[in-house]
């Protein structure tokens, strides 16, 4: 024989072992191990490149070997919101909070967060505002800061903040920032050199052995967090970077939601990042200290729950959040995200709901970041419109937001998008919102998207070329991958 014939002999086989690891081994859902089937079967080569860093499984075990913290300080509570739901004592102070009892039920049962009354949230919808707020909230902060994101740039944002930071360091606050070495993957270790010398620290989540290498595409922190002395919460979509502000030309304007938050469930969004600090900490873990869960100076009277979820998590905790919230609309729903590439469940949810005579809008984005993805989610917002969804192509830049309002009710805000990735594949944190003041925020601020935004026809939709339908039909099949 050949080498060419030893050679395609040996990718045969290959090919052959990683469809049994597929399929039997890592136990995927269909759609996944079906799309990985496809890959491996077309694409022999490339395919088993594209596993090695997008579909390996098998080290998940190994990956996650935290203590389970996730009570830290709340055990009774949560026990006690349970017991009285479970015996009809709950007191639901609002009727969003009535509305949706089903809702808060499934987050205490599975996502052990607690239900908190005392919250001042301010909406933020635009990076400049943003950044304005924390810089002034970091310079006021006198005890500690803690600052996780997703990605950190070395450009002009991403050293203000550094330099605002190794200030308060050098003033003797306790300074923490943790980032994800692949969305951060140009920024140098070195970047923060001046700051670990002015005593602050600094964790990478995940860190590959090999610095431009990572085989662990997968299982990302996706989390934009920041706590400053356990009293002001920030959750949401931006990142620290000048893209954000704007200032990139690929992308223009920045479209995304953020939240300021006061009250008690700073708490749970501190509880949130000591898990995800001592995860990726080897030397400096964060023991538990009431100091870091002071009682709120300031607070206010809307309702939330803070939700995580993650690859770790027995559930996809955020999804189900998704879908059941989907499920109690009325009226109207309202969705705005950067990519939409629901699985099944989530899907036939919203199209449910569009055929109940339910008013369904999506807004998606014009300027699309990741091509398969962007054609994917055209694909799927196109299965939408035949079931009546008005669908919104946003003109203005990049949309980036991430938010769900169920009949200017109930809302969520948060950093998952309503992708595969998203939903069960990286570490995600989403506020849970009831009310209806921040609801009607929320509606106003889409309804100015709106305004800014082409509404694309089913008539329009189904005029589309050949050529971008062969693309949908492509992403589509590769969307549990993507």
């Amino acid at each position: 024989m050949d080498i060419t014939t030893i050679l395609l002999g040996f990718i045969l086989v290959l090919n052959i072992i990683f469809a049994i690891i597929v399929v039997f081994v890592e136990r995927r859902d269909a759609s996944s191990a079906w799309a990985w089937l496809l890959v491996l079967s077309f694409i022999p080569v490339l395919g088993f490149v594209l596993y090695l860093f997008l579909g390996q499984n098998l080290t998940r075990a190994r990956l996650f070997t935290w203590e389970d913290k996730k009570k830290i300080g709340i055990e009774n509570e949560i026990s006690l919101q349970l017991e009285e739901m479970r015996s009809g004592m709950f007191e639901y102070r609002k009727k969003p909070e009535f509305t949706a009892q089903e809702l808060i039920y499934l987050h205490l049962l599975g996502n052990d967060a607690p239900l908190t009354r005392d919250n001042d949230v301010e909406v933020i919808t635009d990076g400049n505002d943003k950044f304005n707020r924390l810089l002034l909230d970091i310079q006021a902060a006198t005890h500690h800061i803690h600052l996780q994101y997703y990605i950190i740039k070395k450009d002009k944002l991403g050293k203000k903040i550094r330099d605002a930071l190794i200030q308060k360091a050098k003033d003797g606050v306790k300074v923490r920032v943790l980032y994800d070495e692949l969305g951060s993957r140009v920024l140098s270790r070195r970047f923060f050199a001046e700051l670990r010398k002015a005593g602050g620290e600094v964790e990478i989540f995940f860190p590959s052995k090999f610095r431009l290498i990572n085989f662990r595409l997968n299982y990302r922190n996706h989390r934009k967090i920041v706590i400053i002395d356990g009293q002001i919460g920030y959750i949401g979509g931006f990142n620290i970077g000048d893209e954000y502000l704007g200032e990139d030309p690929r992308f223009g304007y920045w479209r995304d939601t953020h939240l300021r938050i006061q009250g008690t469930s700073v708490h749970a969004i501190q509880t949130r990042f000591i898990l995800d600090w001592n995860q990726a900490s080897y030397s400096n873990d964060i023991d538990y200290n009431p100091i870091l869960f002071p009682k709120p100076v300031y607070s206010g009277t809307v309702g939330l729950q803070i939700v995580t979820s993650g690859p770790d998590s027995e559930w996809s905790q955020i999804k189900n959040g998704y879908i059941k919230m989907i499920s109690l609309a009325k009226k109207s729903i309202l969705i705005q995200t950067p990519y939409f590439i629901p699985d099944a469940s989530l899907l036939d949810t919203i199209r449910i709901a569009c055929l109940s005579g339910v008013e369904v809008n999506i807004m998606i984005p014009n300027k699309p970041d990741h091509m398969f993805v962007y054609w994917a989610t055209l694909s799927n917002v196109g299965e939408l419109l035949k079931a009546g969804a008005k669908v919104y192509i946003y003109d203005n830049g990049f949309l980036h937001a991430k938010t769900i309002v169920i009949d200017d009710e109930i809302s969520s805000v948060g950093t998952a998008n309503i992708d595969i990735r998203s939903l069960n594949l990286n570490f995600e944190i989403n506020a849970f919102i009831y009310d209806k003041e921040i609801s009607k925020q929320l509606r106003q601020a889409f309804a100015q998207d709106v305004s800014q935004s082409k509404l694309l026809t089913l008539e329009e939709y189904q005029n589309r070329s050949r050529w971008i339908q062969l693309k949908e039909s492509v992403s589509r099949l590769l969307s549990p991958i993507l």
